[in-house]
Parts: C-alpha cells; structure tokens; sequence
C-alpha cells in the first residue's frame, strides 16, 4: 500500500485538531489592553499547543516522504498518534482555563509524552516494514532527540505538581528543541535523489 491516504487523513485530522484549539479561545469582554489578561494563559498555551502539533505535522510529512509502503501495522500506529493528538485541544483547554494548576499541567504533560511515545512507535512500525537499512533507518540514525523527549516530558510532568510553570518550562523546552529544523530527513532525501 502507498502513503497518500494515510497522508490524507492525518492531514485532515491535524487541521480539524487546530481547529478546534482555535475556537476554544474566547473574545475577552472589553476594549483596554489590560483585558487581553484574562484569556493570557489560555492563549499563551493555545500558541504552545499549535507549534507542538505543527512540528507533529512537519515530522509526519518527513516520514511519509521516507517511507515507501505501509501496512496495517502502520496505520494503526498512525492512527494512535492521531489520537493522542486529537486530545491536545482538550488538555490544552484544561490547563489554560486553571491557569496552570498542577494537574491539568501535568496531564497536559502526559498527553505530549503519549503522543511522543506514539509517534516513536509510528517511526518503528515504518522502519520495520522498510528495513534496517532502509533510507528512513539511515536518517533516523540514533535519535538523541526523540529518546530525550520522553524523558524531558516525565521531569515536566513530576515537577509540574512543585508547579504548573515549571513543568510548563519543561515542555516548551522540547517544543523547542523540535522546532529547529532536524535535517536529517532532508539529507538523505537529497541524496538518494542525487542517485
């Protein structure tokens, strides 16, 4: 089987997923600057949630680019990927609406270490099918951050309950750490091309 319909559907699920993040946030009643306050956290975590699920979709794409056929065994490590995903506009709400208390923040936390994890399982699913010495597992290569992610998550998760902005810290650190680029991917897709 091809990538397209996989491609598709997680497509079309990311975009409903930030959908739905953006019509969770709320018009703040007034007109003065200083009422941009009240909807601060939830907007602050919504910018959070948008770039995580972003990366998703940018590390997706890259895979499928890699990746020449599936299976079953795929599709449903796909589709739990998609689920975990799909719980982040709940969670996301959770955590902004309390502000970040520590248990919405620490769920928050677990809801990214699962979809981490899934995504990891996803990854492993496709090199499995492809190979170990498939373009995907050459690329793949060690994958320090993906190994480290897991772990930063849990520390963001258990210091969350010291309090909600240090396990908030925690995650957008990894946010971080996966929004530059990893070219990687890129570098292997250039030169099998250039066979």
């Amino acid at each position: 089987m091809t990538t397209a319909r996989l491609e598709a559907f997680s497509d079309a699920v990311i975009a409903i997923i930030i959908t739905i993040m953006v019509l969770e946030l709320r018009v703040p009643h007034g007109t003065e600057l200083s009422d941009l306050r009240e909807v601060a956290p939830v907007f602050l975590v919504y910018v959070l949630s948008f770039v995580n699920l972003a990366i998703y979709w940018n590390n997706h794409h890259h895979l499928m680019v890699l990746t020449e056929r599936i299976n079953g065994k795929i599709l449903w490590a796909n589709v739990h990927l998609l689920f975990w995903l799909s719980l982040v506009p709940f969670t996301t709400g959770w955590m902004g609406e309390n502000e970040f208390a520590p248990l919405p923040t620490a769920i928050y936390g677990v809801d990214l270490l699962l979809a981490a994890i899934a995504y990891y399982l996803l990854q492993t699913a496709i090199v499995s099918e492809q190979g170990s010495d498939s373009n995907l597992a050459r690329a793949v290569g060690r994958d320090l951050k993906g190994k480290a992610s897991p772990l930063l998550y849990t520390a963001g998760i258990a210091l969350s309950f010291v309090t909600g902005w240090l396990g908030l810290a925690f995650y957008i650190f990894v946010a971080l750490m996966w929004l530059v680029p990893d070219p990687r991917i890129e570098a292997v897709v250039r030169s099998s091309s250039s066979r």
